[in-house]
């Protein structure tokens, strides 16, 4: 199926309120045209050399998400344009999005990325600095925390990804009771979208089910 196809056939296959985010890192620009005349307007990229050239040559009605892990002397490439930063997973990168966000006179989106798989690869903020990670964003002005994000291990066992959801949905449950402006919940992608959905997510990221697999 081509990328409009394959892009319909996963919008219809989602329940109401669930937003699409086409991951869409290493494809080319025409690949994402296709997908923006299909109607899609989100996508999500994890290099922000990448995402800057991007934004540079394609429609500007489109919202860029960083969904990558981010190193801080980035943040000021994409500072003028991003719409939500996925992974902000330290205290150190929150100031330097406030410091770039406020020099760029614009309020930036932002998921706190909480580590929830048994990977040492996987990056993300310990469960138990979260409310500190509010509080510190709550005094910064240019800094809007829009809700939770996570990335389950990668393994073909679906007990322990279901587990590592469940965890991060009661976490997103307990923050939307102190900060109701939380209204997002980050998980699942093209291998375990649908688990994700089923314990509560409402945002996914999904690549290579739209585009196929990625370009090494």
């Amino acid at each position: 199926m081509s990328i409009s196809q394959n892009i319909i056939k996963l919008e219809k296959s989602l329940p109401k309120g669930v937003r699409l985010i086409a991951v869409s890192k290493t494809k080319p620009k025409s690949q994402l045209l296709e997908a923006y005349h299909s109607g899609q307007r989100s996508f999500g990229e994890n290099k922000i050399q990448e995402m800057t050239e991007k934004w540079g040559q394609l429609p500007k009605d489109i919202d860029w998400h960083m969904i990558g892990h981010v190193q801080t002397n980035k943040v000021k490439y994409m500072a003028p344009f991003v719409h939500l930063i996925h992974a902000v997973d330290s205290f150190k990168l929150l100031r330097e999005i406030q410091k770039q966000a406020e020099k760029n006179e614009r309020n930036i989106g932002c998921l706190i990325q909480i580590r929830i798989a048994k990977e040492e690869t996987k990056f993300g903020l310990p469960a138990h600095e979260l409310v500190k990670m509010i509080d510190l964003a709550e005094q910064l002005p240019n800094i809007n925390i829009r809700g939770l994000m996570g990335m389950a291990s990668f393994t073909s066992d679906e007990n322990q990804v279901r587990t590592e959801f469940k965890t991060l949905a009661a976490l997103y449950k307990e923050t939307r009771t102190s900060s109701p402006e939380c209204k997002i919940l980050s998980m699942g992608m093209s291998g375990d979208y649908q688990l994700a959905i089923e314990e509560g997510s409402n945002m996914i990221r999904v690549g290579s089910k739209i585009f196929g697999e990625r370009n090494k």
